[in-house]
Order: C-alpha cells, then structure tokens, then sequence
C-alpha cells in the first residue's frame, strides 16, 4: 500500500538564510520519522517536513486535535522548529496545522505571494514579539481603591470634612461604589499600560482571553503582543519594569514573555 504524504509548513524565510541553516541542523521535525527540509523558490523558502495525509487530512486532523496529548507533543515540536528559525532569521510563523497536500502547492505559494511576503519579512527584519500580561489582585486592589481611583479619593477627603450624618451616607455611597471603581481602575490601569509601552514598540495587538485565569499573580486582565526592536528591547523592557513598580501597590503585576516568532503580527499563507 502506498502512503500518501502531505506537507506541513512551519515557516517562511529568505533563501540566503536559509541556506545558512541547513535543515539537518534544525530541531526534530512534527513527526518523528520525518525529515526537514527547504523548498525555495527565488528569493523565498518554506519551511517544510512530509507527514503522513491519512493523519493531516483536514478531517482527521480535526480529529486529532481533540486529543490534547497528540496536540501538546506537535505543537511543542512545531514551537521549537520556528523559535530556533526565528532566533537566527526573520521569519514568517506559520500557525500550527498549515498543510499543503502537494510540493508545487508551496512552490505556487512562494511564487504568487512573493511580493507580499518579502514585504512582510523587510518589516520583521531585526524584529521579535514579546508578550505582556497583565494581573490583579482583587483584595489587594479593593484595599487600596480609594487611594487609586480619583473619585472615591474625592468623596473620602470630602466625607472627612463634613458633619457626622452627611459623612456617614458619605461613606455608604463609597463602600457601594468600590466594586464598580475596582472595575474602572483595572481598566484605566490596562489602558495605560498598553499605551506607554507602545510609545517603544512598533506595533502592538490586545490579544483574547479566552477564558479566566488565576495564578498566584491574581487574575489575569490583559495579554498583549507587542513587536520590539532587538536593538530596541532594553528600552521596552525598562518601561515596563518602570510601570510594573508604578502599579505594584494597587496589586497589578506585568508578566514579559518571549521573545516569541511573530505569529500576532502576520496574516495567515
């Protein structure tokens, strides 16, 4: 019986670097019996490894992706195939799961989208992604709101000068409008962090939570991407210690990641 390959992707790069990173100098490829290998056409290549279509058919691999184990050991071998490739290139990521059924598929690819994609690795070049998130904790943020939130300081200052009566119903309308300043300021605080770094970066993505996440940090609020600079991320990472210690007493906390490939900052192939 003849078994069918398919082909997966795990990146773009020049030819010129390419050729600088032979492909049995790379990481193991998604499948273990697999061989990577370069399929350049001009100026451009794929990053590319043959994998059995009965597994990679779009049906089945549907199927298979309802296996975490089958998905965490693929995407862990995909990951470390185009973090290696994008310490040492700029390089277009490719999403886990990128399959073209025949070799010329690619090679269409590279032709038809050369344009666009020498385009998109000029402006990647010397460039890596590096993720920020942010977190809260609740209790210790509830217990500093009204020194955080520049109403409920108001009313506070106010309630201290006036008469008992005024003061205590004062006091009530502060205790009933924490929850919703508690609200407020983890937004404003996101907000201004998302802007002050992105004074450093040359782009910027606010990325999905997809569902709540608590950690020992608190709960996590925000996830950004930002795209950074090599020659850059010092300063980037400076600000965000600086915003780091601003907001520590109100028991926000920034978490940097990275650096990663830049999957946030390109358009799916």
């Amino acid at each position: 019986m003849i078994r069918m390959s398919a082909y997966y992707v795990y990146c773009i790069a020049e030819s010129a670097a390419a050729a600088q990173l032979p492909a049995d100098s790379l990481p193991a490829a998604i499948e273990e019996d697999a061989k990577l290998e370069w399929i350049a056409v001009n100026t451009l290549a794929a990053l590319v490894s043959q994998v059995p279509r009965e597994t990679y058919s779009e049906e089945r691999l549907a199927e298979h992706l309802t296996d975490a184990t089958w998905t965490a050991i693929r995407a862990m071998r995909h990951e470390t195939v185009a973090e290696y490739v994008a310490k040492r290139a700029s390089v277009i990521p490719l999403r886990f799961g990128t399959i073209y059924l025949e070799r010329s598929g690619i090679e269409q690819m590279l032709t038809e989208k050369s344009r666009e994609l020498e385009e998109i690795i000029e402006h990647l070049r010397g460039r890596e992604e590096w993720g920020v998130n942010v977190y809260s904790d609740r209790a210790v943020l509830m217990s500093s709101i009204t020194s955080v939130s520049p109403v409920l300081r108001e009313l506070v200052e106010r309630a201290a000068q006036a008469p008992p009566g005024q003061s205590y119903l004062m006091q009530k309308k502060i205790d009933a409008m924490r929850v919703d300043e508690v609200r407020a300021a983890v937004n404003r605080i996101v907000d201004q962090i998302e802007a002050k770094l992105k004074d450093h970066t040359d782009d910027a993505r606010r990325l999905r939570i997809l569902k709540v996440e608590t950690t020992e940090h608190g709960e996590l609020k925000a996830k950004f991407a930002f795209l950074v600079k090599r020659s850059g991320f010092e300063e980037f990472r400076d600000a965000a210690e600086r915003l780091a210690q601003e907001h520590q007493a109100a028991g926000v906390r920034l978490e940097l990641t990275g650096p990663w490939p830049v999957y946030n900052f390109v358009n799916p192939v």
